[in-house]
């Protein structure tokens, strides 16, 4: 590819137009690249539900951190699939680093807006939204390309052109070892890629037949839609007959935890608002934010590109801690009230900016 199509093109939904028989190895590496994007695309508005949770040992809170870890996962095996083919990720730059508020890319569910702000039973609907499967289990879909759709297709040019699978430029990391999400591995075979696929899929929003997450090593977790779904509803799902098998969250409750009253990002951040003007301590934790999210996306893209293993490794673990760096800046900020009087309080930018 010599073109990166814009973060917020529809470029997924042309490409899902195509037919079946123009879709090759052209088609494919494009594919993954926006699904890198949209992996990376939830990551922050979960981030920032997480880390507005008081109390980091309520069950809601280990349920999202769970959800983010996966989806961590799924932004490695998404990278790897597409490096396995002879492309490569392209994270670090501007016309294709997330926005927020605004959509998910390539037109994957059409008018949905992601913004960034603390957990709240509208926030669980947005995300529900994201996750939501063709056919969910317990609620009726809304209509528009799916991320599950989207991945079936990936698949099946996979197969057409098991051909292009190389092994090459593999990122690999031990996650599942340490309590949450799955581990990031090789992509060297076909049914490497079937698998590392259907994990994307059936975490993100489950199976035709089961909510539940159905990878031994996430035994009894439901998937991320559903999890999302008993924290809207505050209701535990619950399978309430056999044949048919139904659910429904009738279960025990699932209180809101108490948050950090973080109010959403406005477009451009907090300065480019107009109304907002940070003070020196917010705007140096907003800039510090912003800086190490860069460097984690600088971080991942160089780390895929590289053909050395050992500066891979290097890359991929200097990204990691640019990811827990991010922690403490975004929760001292959701802690500084705004100067409006309104008792909310500012949170994470998450924008990407050109790193020294």
């Amino acid at each position: 590819m010599t073109t990166l199509p814009g973060y917020r093109s529809n470029r997924i939904v042309e490409l899902m137009r195509e037919p079946a028989a123009s879709r090759g190895p052209d088609w494919l590496q494009e594919s993954l690249q926006q699904a890198v994007l949209l992996e990376l695309a939830t990551l922050p508005p979960y981030l920032c539900a997480l880390w507005s949770i008081r109390d980091e040992s309520d069950d809601v809170a280990t349920a999202l951190e769970r959800v983010v870890f996966d989806e961590m996962s799924h932004l490695g095996l998404a990278g790897n699939l597409l490096t396995t083919i002879g492309g490569t990720p392209r994270l670090a730059h501007a016309s294709t680093a997330p926005e927020y508020p605004g959509p998910l890319p390539g037109g994957v569910r059409p008018g949905l807006n992601v913004s960034l702000s603390g957990l709240s039973l509208k926030t669980a609907e947005l995300f529900s939204r994201i996750e939501e499967p063709d056919e969910p289990l317990a609620r009726a879909a809304s209509p528009g390309t799916s991320i599950g759709a989207f991945y079936t297709a990936i698949l099946e040019s996979f197969r057409a052109h098991a051909d292009l699978i190389t092994g090459q430029r593999q990122l690999v990391r031990q996650m599942a070892a340490h309590g949450a999400g799955n581990d990031i591995v090789a992509i060297g075979s076909l049914n490497a890629a079937e698998k590392a696929i259907g994990v994307i899929k059936e975490q993100g929003e489950g199976t035709t037949a089961s909510p539940e997450n159905p990878h031994p090593e996430a035994a009894g977790e439901l998937a991320h839609y559903y999890v999302f779904r008993e924290i809207y509803h505050g209701r535990k799902l619950v399978k309430v007959s056999e044949d048919p098998p139904r659910w429904d969250f009738t279960g025990a409750p699932v209180p809101l935890p108490a948050t950090r009253p973080m109010t959403t990002v406005p477009p451009g951040g907090w300065a480019a608002s107009g109304a907002i003007v940070p003070d020196s301590d917010a705007q140096q934790r907003l800039t510090a934010g912003n800086l190490a999210y860069s460097r984690l996306l600088s971080f991942l893209e160089q780390a895929w590109t590289t053909e050395d293993g050992t500066t891979a490794r290097q890359l991929l673990g200097k990204a990691v801690v640019a990811m827990f760096g991010l922690k403490d800046p975004a929760q001292w900020l959701m802690e500084h009230p705004l100067p409006d009087g309104s008792e909310r309080t500012y949170g994470p930018e998450f924008r990407y900016v050109e790193t020294p």
